[in-house]
């Protein structure tokens, strides 16, 4: 079986999902020069692939044009036309199953990727649970292309790329572009996996006592408030959220020294530039696989398991335990200081 020369990946949701192909992607362009890709994910995370060489993007409207069964069937023809050899699912949802069906009848091949569902559930239940590593998300991603005959080495690393900084960004007065930037991404989407505000205000204080800018990243309305309220209290601590494109926050996450994060899409978007990330872990665990690309152990910061024996709870998070609640308060201030500040030399 020869190398395909042209493979269309499928990877339509969450951001931190669609961010973690990124650097498996990057391995795979550099491992195979001739190869070229075709990504079909939503609109607004295209932004995430323009780095890349020989890639292009295929927005999936899923909300209009390409919404339902018909919808497919249109994105399906369309996609049709681009001629590549094989296809990745790299999503393995209904709809993504759905496109592959009538990508099939048009005559392409396709390979899904496993999810390890049944692992995922041994290592989060309550009763009998099996604490073990799992297979990393990058590594199931990886699986799927080595069926394609495209294998990748297992020890790829991402060099440090820093993005040019938009004309806005330059000229934006509250960033100083000489003075080092450490990124912070204090939220998280359930708050079993949140940590403590008060903390992490401990946390911003000692950097600020250290003279750093402290950019603090997050999404929609709710976030934006509570984010530019969190960096009043500060003086180098500027909230980015709604002040920036996606593209430019890009950018901007690229020339970071680091960046600190829950279990959240932030931190997988930092990895995407080589930028090491500090992850602070709550209800869920980096057993699950979804740690982000390139960090090692000693960059993650996880509760006492003696104390929480049925951690992790759920693979995403949204699992509530009450005599759990507090579980984020075992991570001191310090700690997560301790793991910042060597960036700040």
């Amino acid at each position: 079986m020869k190398h395909p020369s042209h493979i269309l990946v499928i990877r339509l949701s969450a951001m931190g999902d669609v961010a973690m192909t990124v650097p498996v992607l990057k391995q795979l362009l550099e491992t195979y020069p001739k190869l070229r890709i075709t990504v079909l994910t939503k609109p607004f995370f295209a932004s995430l692939f323009e780095h890349l060489d020989r890639v292009q993007v295929v927005k999936a409207e899923v909300k209009t044009k390409h919404k339902g069964i018909s919808g497919l069937w249109v994105l399906a023809k369309s996609l049709h036309r681009l001629e590549f050899d094989s296809i990745a699912d790299l999503h393995n949802v209904l709809r993504s199953r759905i496109l592959c069906g009538f990508l099939k009848v048009k005559g392409h091949d396709y390979y899904r990727i496993d999810k390890g569902r049944p692992e995922k559930k041994a290592l989060t239940r309550s009763d009998n649970k099996i604490f073990k590593p799992l297979k990393s998300t990058h590594r199931r991603y990886a699986d799927v292309f080595k069926k394609l005959n495209l294998p990748l080495d297992k020890t790829f690393q991402i060099d440090k790329q820093r993005l040019a900084l938009s004309k806005s960004i330059s000229t934006f007065k509250e960033l100083d572009t000489t003075q080092k930037w450490i990124g912070i991404a204090p939220f998280a989407a359930h708050s079993p996996k949140q940590y403590p505000l008060k903390l992490m205000k401990q946390v911003i204080a000692k950097l600020n006592e250290k003279g750093v800018q402290v950019l603090l990243f997050g999404g929609g309305s709710k976030e934006k408030k509570r984010l530019e309220s969190l960096a009043k209290d500060f003086k180098m601590c500027y909230s980015i959220a709604g002040k920036f494109s996606f593209p430019e926050e890009l950018q901007l996450i690229s020339n970071l020294e680091v960046m600190l994060s829950m279990d959240s899409g932030n931190g997988h978007l930092a990895a995407m530039f080589g930028v090491d990330v500090i992850t602070l872990w709550g209800a869920t665990h980096p057993y699950a696989g979804f740690a982000p690309y390139g960090q090692t152990e000693d960059q993650q910061l996880l509760p006492d398991l003696k104390k929480y024996p049925l951690l992790p709870t759920s693979v995403y998070g949204n699992k509530k335990l009450k005599a759990y609640k507090k579980v984020m308060h075992d991570i001191t201030a310090d700690e997560v200081f301790q793991k910042l500040k060597p960036y700040l030399d």
